[in-house]
């Protein structure tokens, strides 16, 4: 522990549609972490839930003057109020992310997203920080309070691979185009994209679209294509017996939309504005139509991010297989693995043979239809078109898909990257990374090399 006792301006963020009494719980245990450090601490253990709390807080904190400030991040958040604390203090800042156990059921907290979120939204305004992700209990706390902020660039490694299969690549990325259907959601900057930049470096177009239009055209389709297709997805999945029939029916309706205005535009690719709106405005989800259509190959973006169905666009052409936009939800030093999931809508040639794919429910909105799954075990390669800290580059990183149990509800794996994880952990959050990544089966680095070659792209390697 640092000889120098600090004052410590401390803002807890949570959101109340996880599982607040567990939220609660980690809560105290950090509190009682930070009070056994010896410094002052200025700030109540009590979740700033909204934007309200969250500035009364930030006044209490700013009133006393401290040190440092530092976010617990206790739950999943969007990084709004994170940029919001950034830019009222001048102090030091610093954010502590707590893990969840891999039990099977929901993710509680998904406290490792936010955490992603925030440091790709400071790493845009060259807001440095230090950080922590770990239980509470688990060691010292010396990381958060350093005078030196941990957060710096990584430098990306050159490439010099043969730039011809990047070329055809490349080519091919020029012929396709993009439905965005919604907007990202506020606090979402991993999702922000400018149409002519992406169409200068892939050669992509972009469509945009409102979700009223998506839910007129779901709202719309025949009631004969909707029983053909709950027929087809009941050879896909079981269980469809058990989730709410009219929330299922409209969750399927939103595939036949999103097939209708591909079929209209041409569209190879989706980014979508899934929720809240999907849930609150039209009362069912898209995950399960999403995996679907990436079964089909027309790969879908969660929260419309534009760069991120790019990004599966070029997996699926390099790899010729289904690609899934993922979410990085925990990586674990000492198991050396991480877990990848995306609510249940990974394609269903993902799924582990040996698992039973299951309809469900999504977790935190409670409706149908999403798929649950495990990922069957094998190699992988994962690829982000990136925009960290402002500058287009490719991340990529290998890995081995592990023959594990369900990590967390809807489809989720277990991946060892090629790199332990106590590297990989830093070189997500350091560069400032985006929260989604592609991934799809086999090894298709080399291919991936060639076109950042190609590209004008630097290349970081996780």
């Amino acid at each position: 522990m640092s000889s120098e006792t600090l004052t410590i301006g401390v803002l807890p963020l949570g959101r109340p549609t996880f599982d607040v009494p567990f939220a609660e719980e980690m809560l105290s245990g950090m509190w009682r972490d930070l009070e056994a450090s010896g410094h002052r601490l200025v700030g109540a253990p009590a979740l700033l839930m909204d934007a309200a709390a969250a500035e009364a807080a930030m006044d209490t904190v700013k009133a006393q003057n401290p040190d440092r400030i530092l976010i617990l991040q206790v739950t999943f958040t969007d990084a709004v109020m994170t940029c919001r604390i950034a830019e009222s203090f001048d102090q030091p800042l610093a954010i502590w992310a707590v893990p969840e156990p891999r039990l099977g059921g929901r993710l509680r907290l998904n406290a490792f997203c936010g955490l992603n979120l925030a440091s790709h939204a400071l790493s845009l305004r060259g807001r440095l920080f230090s950080w922590r992700y770990a239980a509470p209990g688990d060691g010292e706390l010396d990381e958060l309070f350093g005078a030196t902020p941990m957060v710096r660039p990584l430098e990306p490694a050159p490439s010099a691979a043969d730039p011809a299969q990047g070329e055809a690549l490349l080519g091919q990325l020029k012929s396709k185009s993009i439905a965005r259907i919604g907007v990202h959601p506020e606090g979402f900057d991993t999702c922000a994209y400018q149409a002519d930049r992406l169409q200068a470096l892939t050669g992509l177009t972009v469509k945009g679209f409102d979700l009223a239009e998506l839910f007129d055209r779901a709202r719309a389709a025949p009631s004969k294509a909707t029983d053909e297709l709950r027929l087809a997805a009941g050879q896909m999945v079981s269980g469809l017996d058990q989730v709410d029939q009219p929330q299922l029916d409209r969750s399927l309706r939103l595939k036949l939309a999103l097939d209708d205005i591909k079929a209209e535009g041409g569209f190879d690719a989706f980014a979508i504005r899934c929720w809240p709106e999907t849930f609150t405005e039209y009362g069912g989800a898209v995950c399960g139509p999403v995996a679907m259509m990436g079964e089909a190959r027309t790969p879908c973006a969660c929260e419309a991010d534009v760069y991120g169905a790019a990004t599966q666009l070029l997996l699926q052409t390099a790899s010729g297989a289904p690609v899934f936009l993922a979410d990085l939800v925990d990586i674990d030093v000492t198991d050396n693995s991480a877990v990848v999931w995306h609510c249940g809508q990974a394609p269903l040639s993902m799924a582990d043979p040996d698992a039973v794919k299951e309809a469900t429910i999504h977790t935190n909105r409670k409706m149908p239809l999403l798929f649950e799954f495990p990922l069957k075990p094998g190699p992988v390669t994962f690829v982000r078109l990136s925009q960290a800290q402002g500058v287009q580059s490719l991340i990529l990183a290998r890995g081995e898909m592990l023959e594990r149990d369900k990590a967390f509800t809807g489809t989720s794996g277990v991946v060892r990257f090629e790199r332990p994880a106590d590297e990989v952990l830093a070189g997500v959050i350091n560069s400032g990374l985006e929260h989604h990544m592609a991934l799809a089966y086999g090894d298709h680095v080399a291919a991936l090399e060639s076109f950042a070659v190609a590209a004008s792209l630097p290349v970081i390697h996780l």
